[in-house]
């Protein structure tokens, strides 16, 4: 596995790296987190990192006085997190920051040069897809995705015929805490009720996102820029098991899936050890225990956000970027009881309303784009 720089240590995503990391023998040179101080301070002192940083500057300093003991150096900012993605003699990066505050670290690593991406936050190529794939090409930086869905797909198109004769890929989506409901049973829905997934323990903004199906709308945006389709190539396939994780159809129709039980273990160890396999600390699928796998059509006429986004990434420029920022502010205020859940999918469609065609945006664009259609949310309510 070599050397790691583990962005997002303390989260869900970050803490299930570590549990990979313990079985595979690999080396913790980064480490990085938001505010959590004492998660933070047990895994440097677990995992004898060089370098850590917190983006929260006042926990960096509370941090930099616990640990003063190890010879950790500590970062602190944004600033801080960018510093780890471009450290010395680091074989992969692995980035699971949570949001739009993944991309600049995902672009520093990029910069580096040299070494692989491990990518598991999906707003990075939501809002900065061509922006990110042209720098990764230029830069020789190899993107291997984390996410469930597209590591199944990344696997499935290891066999792929080198002529190229894909057809369509399927994105299977759990469905979510509600799937079956109806708008008018969605409009008492709380922030509890939607945190409660069927299948996955995830955060708070993706289990969020999951209960929208914007997790699945963002996921089909990423699926675009990581393989190179179009959105029309792109199907969402409901599978309440959790099961199959994808599917590559190709044009003698012929379908490959990925299967496991669902646990994200699995594909963050894929990414971290490609092209091997070796032994998981995650156990067997065990088909006793699904007498039957079903599958469904997403009801995007209750849950709207898939189509937003699916209409977004048809936009293309700076659409994509708006109908992220304007999502992450309205999950926020929904979880602090501000807005109703139908809320997030309108706030996140009248963002999108009257946003300029940009055909290639900088990365400056971006984020100007994602700050405008937070301020949007806000001011809306």
């Amino acid at each position: 596995m070599g050397r790691i720089s583990l962005l997002g240590s303390t989260g869900s995503i970050g803490t299930q790296a570590l549990d990979v990391v313990d079985c595979t023998q690999g080396k913790v040179a980064a480490l990085t987190a938001h505010r959590s101080i004492k998660r933070m301070e047990e895994q440097i002192r677990r995992y004898r990192p060089e370098y850590a940083a917190l983006s929260d500057e006042a926990a960096a300093r509370d941090l930099k006085v616990r640990v003063a003991d190890t010879g950790c150096r500590i970062g602190s900012g944004p600033r801080g997190v960018c510093e780890a993605a471009q450290l010395a003699d680091v074989d992969t990066v692995l980035n699971a920051v949570v949001g739009i505050a993944g991309l600049l670290p995902t672009m520093a690593a990029i910069e580096a040069g040299n070494r692989r991406l491990a990518l598991a936050n999906k707003e990075t190529l939501v809002a900065g897809g061509s922006l990110v794939m042209d720098a990764a090409r230029k830069a020789g930086v190899e993107i291997l995705p984390v996410d469930s869905e597209h590591s199944a797909i990344f696997q499935c198109l290891q066999g792929k015929a080198p002529n190229g004769a894909l057809k369509r890929i399927l994105l299977t989506a759990s469905g979510g805490p509600f799937f079956g409901k109806t708008r008018e049973e969605l409009k008492e829905i709380t922030p509890a009720q939607a945190l409660r997934h069927p299948n996955w323990e995830m955060g708070a903004k993706i289990t969020i996102d999951s209960a929208t199906l914007m997790n699945k709308g963002l996921e089909l945006i990423e699926a675009v820029w990581l393989f190179g389709l179009t959105p029309e190539q792109v199907h969402i396939v409901v599978h309440r098991e959790s099961v199959v994780h994808s599917m590559v159809e190709y044009d003698d129709h012929s379908v490959i899936a990925q299967m496991g039980v669902p646990d994200m273990r699995i594909p963050i160890q894929y990414a971290l050890t490609y092209p091997n396999r070796i032994k998981s600390p995650v156990e067997e699928l065990n088909f006793d225990n699904y007498p039957a796998l079903t599958f469904s059509k997403p009801d995007e006429d209750t849950f709207r956000c898939l189509p937003i986004c699916r209409e977004a990434i048809r936009r293309g420029g700076l659409f994509p970027a708006t109908a992220n920022g304007a999502n992450e502010q309205a999950v926020a205020l929904f979880l602090e009881g501000k807005i109703g859940f139908l809320d997030i999918a309108d706030l996140v469609e009248r963002a999108m309303q009257g946003q300029p065609k940009v055909e290639r945006p900088t990365l400056e664009q971006v984020l100007e784009a994602d700050s405008a259609a937070r301020a949007q949310v806000r001011s809306s309510i």
